[in-house]
This record gives structure tokens, sequence and C-alpha cells, in this order.
């Protein structure tokens, strides 16, 4: 009998305490948005002024066109950024070599730097736009180096399919979105490529390829890394999360003696 009484009255109190809740909900509710929009337009006010800062702790903001037209080197800007469309359109040399320097070299992340026959070797054999015929590199931020005015630079956001065989891998149909990469173009006076950098990952937790760009994020990908560290995701050594433990651990202690 007792049991029972209690249970009822526990009963009423959770059921009480169901209806204030959902009583003040709305009120908290519009008291959240009005904070987040006070919030909001406090942080977008007055942000032209920023418009004419040139420095700022660490460094200046450089004036990339003055640097520019300082440049003697013989090939302008414009001009850099059509032989740079007209590389990719032949396939960085695969369609013609004779874009491509004697003194070529290619060097990625953890390939490299190659000469010319081995770049082109390289290239056939992994076949990237047969393995995946919708590849869509998404270019942008093409634009010449200020600093050094005959080097290109591009970014790519890589999306495709895996349609085709790739180095014997039977088509998965995998949808692969490789992470955001920076990528750039060195020319000769001769307006021949004279280096290529690519696959260099500016944010590895973006995309389904392990954070991996280039050939290895496309590996990665469709199931067949290669099997060496470099072509897997990033792991942390046992060094460093040593470090890290140590670290954070040493934080917690300091906190405790503060608070004593």
């Amino acid at each position: 009998m007792l049991l029972s009484i209690i249970f009822f009255f526990v009963s009423i109190t959770i059921s009480r305490g169901f209806d204030i809740c959902k009583s003040i909900r709305p009120k908290f509710s519009a008291l959240i948005r009005r904070t987040t929009k006070l919030s909001t337009s406090t942080l977008l006010t007055d942000l032209e002024k920023y418009d004419s800062v040139k420095e700022v702790p660490g460094g200046v903001f450089v004036d990339e066109e003055d640097l520019l037209s300082k440049s003697d080197f013989a090939i302008k800007p414009p001009d850099l950024i059509r032989l740079s469309k007209r590389l990719l359109v032949n396939e960085v040399g695969m369609l013609n070599e004779d874009l491509l320097a004697d003194n070529f070299e290619f060097c990625a992340p953890f390939v490299g730097p190659l000469k010319k026959e081995e770049y082109l070797g390289a290239l056939r054999n992994f076949q990237l736009l047969k393995a995946f015929p919708d590849m869509n590199n998404q270019f942008h931020f093409m634009r010449v180096d200020p600093f050094q005015p005959n080097r290109v630079w591009w970014h790519t956001r890589a999306k495709a399919t895996h349609s085709a065989p790739l180095m014997g891998k039977a088509p998965t149909n995998k949808k692969l979105e490789l992470p955001p990469q920076a990528n750039s173009f060195i020319f000769n006076s001769e307006g021949k490529l004279q280096e290529i950098t690519i696959g260099y990952v500016l944010d590895r937790r973006i995309g389904n390829t392990g954070g991996l760009g280039g050939a290895f994020g496309y590996l990665y990908g469709v199931g067949t890394p290669l099997p060496f560290p470099e072509c897997q995701p990033y792991k942390k050594s046992w060094q460093f999360s040593l470090f890290s433990f140590v670290g954070a651990l040493a934080q917690k202690i300091a906190k405790w003696f503060q608070k004593k």
C-alpha cells in the first residue's frame, strides 16, 4: 500500500515536471533565438573597417598586384594561366610530351622528384581517367605566385565514380570525393613545364578517401591501397600519442593544484 502511494506521488511529480518543461520550452527557444540573432548581428557590424587593414600580429598583407607588376619573368600572369589550362587540356604532358621541359620534375608529398620519363611511365600505369571517366577535379583558385612569378598555383576538389577497371581492380561503382588539394606548375622562360607539384592535401577530414590525395586517394577509395604507411590514412605514431597524453595529463594536474 505504501509503495503504491509513493509511486502515485512520484508519477504526479514527473507528469507536472513534463508539463512545466513543455510550457517553458517555447519561451526558452525564443530566448535562444534572440540571443543567437543578437550575437550574429553584433559579429557582423562594422566589418568595413577591416578593408584597410594592412598588418596584423605576425605579418603584413602583401600587395600581390604590386609584386607581380615588378616581375621580370618573360611570361606575364595572364599567359601563364593560359599555359596552365593548355597543360590540363593535354593531360599534363600525356597527350603532348613537348609541353614538358627536358629537365622536368614531378614531386608529390610522398613520391618524387621524378624525371620526365619516370613521370610519364607512372601516368600510363595508373590511367586514372579511364578508370574514372566522370572525374571532375573542380579546378579553382588558379593564380600566379607573387613571390615566384613563374609559378601557377591551383586547387582541386575531385569527385569521381569508379566505373572501369583500375590496375586490375574491377569497377566498384564507388563514388569518391577527395579532400581539397593544392597543386602547382613551374614554367621556364620558353613556356614549357619545368616542375609540377600535386596532391598536397589541405584538409584530410574532407571526403571519403581517408584524407589521401592524388593517386593514393583513388586507390584507397576503391579498396586497393598500396601496402605502405604513406598510402594509408594518417595515424599518430606511438611517440606522438605518448607526447599528447603526457601533455593532457600535465594540464589536468596543473588545474587540480590551482583549485587547491
